[in-house]
């Protein structure tokens, strides 16, 4: 991948940014610490990968930005491609990816979603992120991860980085695998064990049907006998309870005319009275007459006052309006004439007060000049007040400074002190971890085996299940056989019936013949029946225990999950608790340090000896803030004849005023009472309300003679109700006459009807006491055959059990050999998957490729490591070293019980000798560090199948002196032409000036800026 052009837009410290890596070959990206540096090298993971070092998605854009884009142009293998990448804040991103063209256009490549496109473009560079950072990428701060870790880590590392964790998932599959087929053998086993036991009671089962079948025979005679004498009772029985059920008709006809007569007797003696109301109703025809007159005309004297009643309102409410009005321009001028007294009053105050403050005029004088002298005091005071305040500033804030200096001391001592206490606490819990993670390995062992039978559990449950529907169609289909059965059996029962197969005439021969066939097959079906409906219960049973052992067994490994996140955070713990001791003894000295300042204040010493100083030279000036105070609060005290003064000045200017304003009040006054009286005589108000007042008289509505009329309408009132019964009266007197006649008719019909039912009902008790009743003896017969039905079920359900057991026994022998040969193939398998798992393991593959790995990665370690140390240094890569051997009795057998241990230790050749790594320090370590850096970043190039074509080297010389700089510019020149590009970012200016191209990198108040330099 090469760098073409890169352009930023909000993302961490750049707003607007720009840069062309056309011509660039060899590059330095110099600038300050923080002005942005790693963050253009960055822009260019998080626009390919969606990577960068921030915490959170959006903390890449940049602050006060609401969105962030980064557009990256590249070249590989000969094509040139082109990636955008957006974020908006809080919100989703998009992804585009082209390609160049013939014509110098781009063409989209985008998919449909960020991450098919991501895929897309990890394909085609054949390089993910954790590749990236790992080869082309030095980043800042890790350059030396993988040479910090201790010898038995460096294999896990280096494992990481050439991606054999996929071997690690091959072989925890195999060991599943391997584990299932186990288990499943030793299932096969106890299964086959079982059968073995079962197919020994093949001939106990063939004597104890035979037997089953002779008693189910005769029953079925005897049951035949006694179904056919209890048809005969039945046929009897059904001919009683028609007669009966006519009975019952015929009596709930009777009491229906019954009812019917009772209720006509009612309707007629309603009738009845009546027309006795009506008649007394119309006798009455003339007084009611006379009485709804009079109500009509009370009704037009009650209309004509009403008349009058409304005019007289109308009036009432004009009057109340006018003098309403009147009486609000009095008020009006009464206020303005109390107005204009309350200010005459006013006045007259004023001029008392404005007389008592001229009276003082001699005694404010006096205070003036004594506020004078008090004012040149406090002027001399506040000039030596300017001259001390600076020093009495700048010792507060040395003061200030001291405590605080105190303060961070006795704070980072808390912290110091509680950090003890933690990891003290935290050594303390070590042995008890491990005890924990022993204690959860064994559990989560433990689980695995259950989850493994559990599978096998689902597994037979799924064969009962698919056994059961077999036997529930094979159920289905003799139900419908017996029914036809029964159906030709019916059939044939009829006179004369005819064959139900070919519809032909039968003589008695012939239909005993079919009679008996047909009985034979649905006696066979009944059977095969209730051997299913055996076979279906004996299905569920099992299926439900399996169902209970599963939920069991699920119950049990509900914590499975919880348990080995459980073993990941113990084990982390444990790990992180074995450099608690190193730290705990660091902390403890740096506390000592701690306690030995503060107590002999040996702090500050810069800022003590300052402010000791300033208080000598304060002391010369002899300057008292409490003689300031005194003579500061002397000029306030007297401050008051100022302000008296000016009242003094303000009385005699009102006095002139007062003197011009009582006059024109007064006589405003006067003018307000003569209008006063021309309103309540004289205006036009006044005559409209005496005209108004006078046509209310020439009304002459009383109220209490309208109140008379209106109860007089109201007591007369009822005779118009009584008129309108009487018209209605008059209209219904022909139709209740009619209504009786008819109702009389229907009481005679109903009567000569009801006659008649009785002599039938009397004929029919008479037939149903010369038949016998045979129910007694139908229930005998059915309970007879309803106990020989439980034991010919009995019998049927145990010869179905047993025919059920004897083709069950067939089909265990089947199977029986069937599951001889799984067996031997899972203990097959078993050993396929153990062998694999072996080989995928850490001691197999793994560590083979790591073996084959190391002798590359030494040699090219080398190589570069010839450039920057002058052929001085030599490494070499240590995979195993001897551990502790057992006590022997000679060295010779010392040596050979000694156990060979995993490590991954470096060893260093130099002119004084060879040394681990770990014993170096300095400009030689990082030279080191880079060297095996700089190999691995080629061998993992080369494994991914793509060439590295970029390097960057991030902040990765502050420990190099003059001649280890030199020698690192000299080795990264000499390595150029293996690279098409080379990037180093650094802010050393003696590095900085070796390279003739730099990117100088600046931050503004604009954000980071760029600018190239050649």
């Amino acid at each position: 991948m090469i760098p073409i052009q890169l352009t930023l837009k909000n993302f961490f410290s750049y707003r607007e940014a720009s840069l062309d890596f056309r011509g660039l070959h060899t590059a330095c990206i110099c600038g300050a610490n923080g002005a942005g540096k790693s963050s253009l090298l960055e822009a260019i993971t998080w626009a390919i990968w969606g990577e960068s070092r921030a915490a959170t998605e959006d903390d890449v854009i940049n602050a006060g930005a609401l969105e962030v884009r980064v557009d990256f142009v590249f070249q590989y293998n000969q094509q040139t491609y082109r990636v955008i990448r957006t974020r908006q804040k809080g919100g989703s991103g998009s992804l585009e990816f082209q390609i160049e063209t013939s014509n110098n256009n781009f063409r989209s490549l985008t998919e449909k979603g960020v991450r098919a496109t991501q895929q897309l473009i990890t394909g085609h560079l054949k390089l993910d992120y954790d590749t990236f950072i790992n080869s082309a990428y030095l980043r800042q701060g890790r350059a030396d991860e993988f040479m910090l870790r201790r010898p038995n880590e460096r294999k896990q590392i280096l494992a990481d980085l050439l991606k054999l964790d996929q071997y690690e998932v091959l072989a925890e599959q195999a060991k599943d695998s391997s584990r299932q087929f186990k288990a499943k053998a030793e299932q096969l086993d106890l299964s086959l064990q079982s059968i073995q036991t079962q197919l020994q009671q093949k001939e106990a089962i063939a004597l104890q049907q035979s037997e089953i079948e002779t008693q189910l025979q005769q029953l079925q005679q005897v049951q035949e006998i006694d179904r056919q004498q209890l048809q005969q009772l039945q046929s009897l029985q059904h001919q009683r309870q028609t007669w009966q059920q006519q009975l019952t008709w015929q009596r709930q006809q009777y009491q229906n005319l019954t009812q019917d007569c009772d209720r006509l007797q009612q309707d007629i003696a309603t009738n009845q009275r009546q027309q006795q109301q009506l008649e007394s109703l119309i006798a009455q025809e003339s007084q009611i007459t006379t009485g709804y007159t009079e109500y009509l005309n009370l009704q037009a004297t009650e209309e004509a006052l009403a008349g009058k009643f409304q005019a007289y309102q109308d009036a009432q409410q004009q009057k109340q309006q006018l003098q309403q009005q009147l009486t609000e321009k009095i008020n009006e001028i009464n206020l303005q004439i109390r107005q204009k007294q309350a200010k005459l009053e006013a006045l007259s105050q004023q001029e008392a007060e404005i007389q008592e403050t001229l009276n003082k005029s001699a005694e404010i004088t006096t205070a003036l000049e004594q506020l004078q002298r008090s004012r040149t005091r406090l002027a001399q005071l506040d000039k030596l007040q300017l001259n001390v305040s600076p020093l009495l500033q700048r010792r507060a804030n040395l003061q200030t400074e001291i405590n605080r200096a105190q303060a961070r001391l006795t704070a980072k001592l808390e912290e110091i002190n509680s950090s003890v206490s933690q990891l003290y606490n935290q050594s303390v819990r070590q042995p008890q971890l491990q005890s924990r993670v022993v204690q959860v390995d064994t559990q989560i062992e433990q689980l695995e085996k259950k989850r493994v039978y559990q599978q096998r559990v689902q597994e037979k449950g799924q064969e009962r299940r698919n056994l059961q529907e077999r036997l529930q169609e094979n159920q289905h289909t003799y139900e419908r056989q017996i029914a036809e059965l029964t159906q030709k059996l019916e059939m044939l029962k009829t006179p004369d019936a005819s064959c139900p197969l070919c519809d032909r005439s039968l003589d008695e021969h012939h239909w005993n013949h079919v009679v008996e066939k047909t009985q034979t097959q649905q006696q066979e079906a009944q059977q095969q029946y209730w051997v299913i409906r055996e076979q279906l219960a004996e299905c569920e049973r099992q299926r439900e225990e399996l169902r209970q052992e599963y939920r069991q067994l699920s119950q049990e490994l509900a914590v499975y999950e919880s348990l080995r996140e459980q073993r990941g955070e113990l084990a982390a713990q444990l790990q992180a608790s074995s450099e608690v001791q190193v730290r705990l003894q660091q902390i403890t000295v740096e506390k000592e340090l701690l306690e030995r300042s503060l107590t002999i204040g040996n702090y500050a010493v810069d800022l003590q000896d300052e402010l000791q100083e300033l208080d000598e030279y304060l002391q010369e000036l002899q300057y008292d803030e409490k003689t300031h105070a005194l003579a500061r609060g002397e000029a306030e005290r007297w401050r008051w004849a100022e302000i008296k003064q000016a009242q003094l000045k303000d009385a005699v200017r009102r006095q002139g005023l007062l003197d011009a304003q009582k006059p024109e009040l007064l006589g405003k006054i006067a003018s307000l009472e003569t209008a006063l009286i021309e309103l309540q005589t004289n205006s036009e108000l006044a005559q409209k309300l005496a005209d108004v007042q006078q046509g209310i008289a020439e009304l002459n509505y009383e109220r209490s003679h309208h109140n008379i009329i209106l109860a007089s309408l109201r007591q007369a009132q009822s005779w118009q109700f009584r008129y309108q019964e009487l018209n209605q009266a008059k209209q219904q007197y022909p139709e209740v006459g009619d209504r009786i006649t008819l109702l009389n008719q229907s009481l005679q019909e109903r009567l000569t009807n009801q006659q008649g039912i009785n002599h039938q009902i009397e004929a029919m008790v008479n037939q149903l006491a010369e038949m016998a009743d045979p129910t007694g003896e139908i229930r005998s017969l059915e309970q007879q055959i309803q106990q020989r039905r439980q034991q010919l079920d009995s019998y049927i359900a145990n010869l179905g059990r047993l025919q059920h057991q004897k083709s069950q026994i067939e089909t265990l022998q089947t199977q029986y050999e069937l599951q001889q040969e799984q067996l031997q193939e899972f203990k097959r398998q078993f050993r396929i998957y153990d062998e694999l798992s072996k080989a995928f393991g850490k001691n197999g593959i793994q560590a083979l490729m790591i073996e084959n790995v190391l002798p590359q990665l030494e040699a090219e370690t080398n190589n570069i490591l010839s450039r920057l140390s002058g052929n001085q240094l030599h490494v070499q890569f240590v995979t195993q070293k001897a551990g502790k051997s057992t006590r022997s009795r000679s060295a010779k057998a010392s040596v050979k019980n000694a156990k060979l241990i995993d490590t991954l230790d470096i060893l260093i050749a130099d002119a004084s000798g060879t040394r681990p790594y770990e014993t170096y320090s300095g400009g030689e370590a990082f030279r080191i560090n880079f060297a095996i850096r700089l190999a691995l970043a080629r061998m993992l190039a080369q494994r991914s199948g793509t060439a590295l074509q970029l390097l960057i080297v991030d902040e990765g010389f502050g420990t190099q002196d003059q001649e280890g700089c030199d020698r690192l510019i000299a080795a990264i020149n000499a390595i150029a032409s293996d690279f098409a590009c080379i990037l180093t970012v650094t802010h050393m200016p003696q590095f900085k000036e070796a390279f003739q191209t730099r990117i100088e990198v600046r931050k503004t108040n604009n954000g980071s800026q760029l600018s190239l330099l050649t």
